[in-house]
């Protein structure tokens, strides 16, 4: 459900670098080296190259290690002292940032006019106007720029439309030749894609609606959003989020062949991490809890509208609220075989269980509902598990995770979990409790070192763990978490009615 970056290893006379696969759509990118001698060749040339200038890389303020992992964490570290690139833009002027491993980021600000036929923002200026307009003469400016979140992926960016950014000199034929405002706007725009991976609910999230946050937050809401390959069932799905983070409607820049006129654009998104934000790098300080109060105001007018259209439900005085805890089950592969014993098992120990099942047309308003009012949620492993970001910090997130997805669940929602304040648990299963158990070998490398099969490449990896294998949780290994989940939850309501300042707010 989402996408994998490993390190496989060499097979005989190749050396297989990074590959990117991603869950669903089965993709793989891989890079192979070219023969032993050239490579030898060349890693002399370049130990060459390194003994020359060594001492100016110690001398070097940026750290090379920082260059070199930063896409491993938030890219957008590798910035001076003396602020981002482009953070101060002068009129007339297109500048880029591409010094990101996740995303190339434009910024034009002066006489910005759209031509969808071509697939090209065009900045008119006077020519007097100083900075870096043009390349010579009267010889426009060209960048080109595909405005998704994705960079690092060749196969998947291949897929994204490409804008061309060009700024020229304007004439007095500039409006007789075509060139008019058809819709005049006196705010900036974002440009982004909701192409690519859009349809994965993971995807949606990190690549798309947190970034767009990150992006356009510092506007108020005082900006217009550009969408190339626009889907109206994505605006249907979120536009109860983007009306949160815009007070205007989105254009589809596609299918609007009008001539839209701005004087400050932004094209595309900067992205900071795995559903994370980093608030050291935003100006506002804003967290991933921010963004979470955006969901809130998002889908709550939806959520009070249901609630009255439900009968009312009074509850006995005497008997306090059993906390809530919420199952996300799955279909196919990696269901919770013995999903209603587990359901059982947490009502004794004290829960309300609901169990949800979510699929591609469920309405986010009604999962919300459900995991925005738990206090535990259950899931293996899989895309399903961004709803994490509907709970409520303080709440205790359990991922069940199969064999063969350790890093995986750890890299993409037990990580990102923790740093939006949830009490996360990855509970690793053992072989015995993966239906693979019953298919291979006890010493098979399958079951002893889920790793090397990892190593083999994507298509193991997807053949063997994520379509192939369920999960049969040991109660009696599972039930001591959902007893100090329990225990954890009762002793933070005791602490709200005994120190209500203290307390976490439930929204």
């Amino acid at each position: 459900m989402v996408d994998y970056h490993r390190h496989i290893q060499p097979k005989k006379g190749v050396n297989m670098a990074a590959i990117h696969v991603d869950e669903e759509s089965g993709c793989v990118s891989i890079k192979r080296s070219r023969p032993k001698l050239l490579f030898f060749l060349t890693f002399c040339s370049v130990l060459s190259c390194c003994l020359i200038i060594l001492p100016s890389l110690f001398s070097s303020p940026v750290s090379t290690f920082s260059l070199l992992y930063s896409y491993e964490g938030d890219d957008e570290t590798l910035s001076d002292s003396k602020g981002p690139l482009c953070s101060s833009v002068s009129n007339g002027t297109i500048c880029c940032d591409r010094s990101s491993i996740r995303s190339d980021i434009c910024i034009m600000k002066g006489d910005i006019r759209t031509n969808s036929s071509s697939f090209s923002v065009v900045l008119y200026t006077s020519g007097n106007i100083s900075g870096d307009v043009t390349t010579g003469g009267n010889e426009p400016r060209h960048e080109k720029i595909k405005p998704y979140t994705r960079k690092w992926e060749p196969s998947t960016m291949a897929t994204i439309d490409e804008l061309t950014l060009i700024s020229k000199k304007s004439n007095v034929s500039t409006t007789e030749n075509g060139h008019k405002c058809d819709v005049n706007h006196d705010i900036p725009a974002v440009f982004f894609s909701t192409g690519g991976f859009t349809g994965n609910v993971y995807h949606e999230f990190n690549d798309g609606l947190i970034p767009l946050y990150i992006t356009s937050q510092k506007f108020n809401k005082k900006v217009v959003f550009v969408i190339l390959e626009y889907h109206d069932w994505w605006i249907m799905k979120y536009g109860d989020v983007v009306s949160r983070l815009s007070d205007y409607e989105p254009i589809d820049f596609n299918g609007d062949n009008r001539t839209h006129c701005f004087s400050e654009a932004i094209i595309g998104l900067r992205i900071h991490d795995e559903l994370a934000i980093n608030s050291t790098l935003m100006k506002s300080k804003k967290t991933i809890e921010d963004f979470h109060d955006v969901l809130d105001e998002a889908y709550w007018p939806r959520i009070r509208g249901l609630i009255q259209e439900e009968p009312i439900v009074t509850l006995e005085p005497e008997k306090p609220e059993k906390p809530k805890l919420v199952i996300i089950s799955r279909n196919g592969s990696r269901a919770i075989m013995n999903q209603d014993l587990l359901a059982k098992m947490a009502e004794k120990i004290g829960f309300t269980v609901e169990i949800l099942w979510p699929d591609k047309t469920t309405e986010l308003a009604k999962i919300y509902r459900s995991l925005n009012s738990s206090d535990v949620m259950i899931g293996v492993h899989g895309a399903a598990m961004t709803h994490f970001l509907f709970m409520r910090p303080g709440s205790v997130f359990i991922q069940v995770v199969p064999l063969g997805t350790t890093w995986a669940a750890e890299t993409y929602y037990g990580g990102p979990a923790k740093k939006f304040g949830l009490r996360y648990i990855g509970y690793e299963i053992l072989p015995q409790e993966s239906s693979l158990y019953d298919e291979y070998e006890r010493n098979d490398v399958v079951l002893t070192d889920p790793d090397s099969v990892n190593d083999r490449g994507w298509e193991f990896t997807k053949k063997i763990y994520l379509d192939r294998q369920k999960v049969k949780l040991n109660l009696t290994r599972f039930r001591k978490h959902l007893v100090r989940s329990h225990l954890y939850i009762m002793a933070k309501r005791n602490q709200v009615r005994n120190h209500p300042v203290l307390g976490v707010s439930s929204g």
